[in-house]
């Protein structure tokens, strides 16, 4: 992820310690860093990484202006009339710093790891597909449901309309004809027993995501903290306490625009009446928006600002099934037995030697590469003859309607005649 897009920029005032004065300018917030531009002079005034931050306080300058201090290091920065508002500045900085405190812990593991650089990034990059697998997965069994569901469906609707056959038939019939009772009650039976299956998988589905975000609602003034949590049949917004404040079913949701790598808008068009829009800010949105992608692929936008984390994100991923397999899997075979050589010896220069020497990884790491790797086989066996299945499903469904469709016209036909 580039680390110098910019996330958001406040206009706002900075206390200038070396000058003692007001300095209006912008304050701008990047992955990492955060940034006092001077207007006049265009001068970078402020740039430190979040990490270094130790506090984020609301205070009040000279005991009227209200103001953000930021202590970083042993140096405290004072920012004063923060536009729209200082809370909503104080909601989204303390936000990202938090969340990059918490992923600060990954990285000193990763700088502890730095021995075996090879077989930890296969690993962390196994684990990725694994869980976009998995994720998948779930996205791909709740669309399976949905399926069985209108199969169902169609197949009670075949069966209404063998009923309203029969009715048409007795009715087209002459009143000497000898057997009408047997035609009324025959379909009748088959009714009550389709309606008792259609209803359960609503409430089995499990969360595939859940991610804390910065929520605004219509206007900017209203910004608080709260939580996304991504369903294979939609999505749900809530606040702090878990008090679900909108959720979206998956036919609600008009569009969602993603404005940058971490921001998107979600929203539900109504006639008549305002929109339901939200618009939701997180550090961890990067790992939501493929999701959102899968499950929406014709109602999201990307806009200019978030353009390049398309390309960034599918660039080095498109082949992952063939790319990552063959990497790792070609790793694990100089390393399941690194007592006999990969080939033959006689031919290898020094160079190829070299990089043996660099590539290898831990027997450890190599059992734990190998289980991921299998997970993922079973896996993508499991998409593929899930995907096959809902082809087939669609398929059906596809000839259950024409059928249907020429059944209704035939019928309409009839009735027209009888009128």
């Amino acid at each position: 992820m580039n680390e110098d897009i910019r996330i958001h920029s406040w206009p706002c005032s900075y206390y200038l310690d070396t000058s003692k004065q007001w300095v209006s300018g912008r304050l701008s917030l990047t992955p990492v860093a955060i940034k006092f531009t001077a207007d006049k002079t265009g001068e970078l005034l402020v740039n430190f990484h979040l990490s270094s931050i130790s506090e984020i306080k609301k205070e009040s300058s000279n005991l009227i202006f209200s103001s953000l201090t930021i202590l970083e290091k042993n140096t405290k920065h004072w920012f004063s009339s923060l536009q729209p508002s200082r809370n909503v500045v104080f909601n989204i900085l303390e936000h990202f710093w938090r969340e990059q405190l918490l992923s600060s812990e990954g990285a000193g593991a990763e700088a502890a790891a730095l021995q075996s650089t090879k077989g930890k990034e296969l690993t962390g990059l196994l684990t990725g597909s694994q869980k976009r697998l998995e994720d998948t997965a779930k996205v791909l069994h709740y669309q399976g449901e949905q399926f069985d569901n209108i199969m169902r469906g169609l197949n009670k609707i075949e069966g209404d309309m063998d009923v309203a056959d029969r009715l048409l038939t007795e009715l087209e019939s002459p009143s000497w004809w000898p057997f009408s009772s047997k035609l009324w009650k025959a379909p009748l039976e088959t009714k009550p027993k389709e309606t008792a299956t259609v209803s359960d998988s609503k409430n089995q589905e499990g969360i595939i995501i859940r991610i804390p975000v910065i929520i605004t609602h219509r206007t900017d003034s209203n910004v608080k903290p709260g939580k996304l949590t991504l369903f294979a049949s939609g999505l749900e917004i809530s606040d702090c306490n878990s008090q679900v404040i909108h959720r979206f079913e998956s036919k609600d949701v008009d569009d969602i625009r993603v404005h940058t790598p971490y921001e998107i808008s979600v929203r539900q068009r109504f006639i008549g009446k305002p929109d339901t829009s939200y618009r939701l800010l997180s550090a961890k949105m990067p790992e939501a928006i493929p999701i959102l992608e899968m499950q929406f692929s014709k109602k999201i936008q990307f806009l200019e600002d978030a353009l390049g984390f398309v390309g960034a994100r599918k660039s080095p991923q498109v082949d992952l099934g063939t790319s990552i397999w063959q990497a790792a899997t070609g790793l694990l075979g100089g390393v399941v037995q690194p007592s006999s050589p990969v080939g033959g010896r006689e031919g290898m220069d020094n160079d190829q030697v070299q990089l043996q020497k660099q590539e290898k990884i831990s027997q450890e790491e190599a059992k734990e590469l190998k289980q991921i790797l299998k997970k993922l086989k079973g896996l993508a066996l499991e998409t593929e003859a899930e995907l096959e299945r809902q082809d087939e499903a669609l398929d059906s469904i596809t000839t259950s309607v024409d059928h249907a469709t020429l059944n209704i016209d035939k019928q309409n036909r009839r009735i027209k005649k009888l009128t």
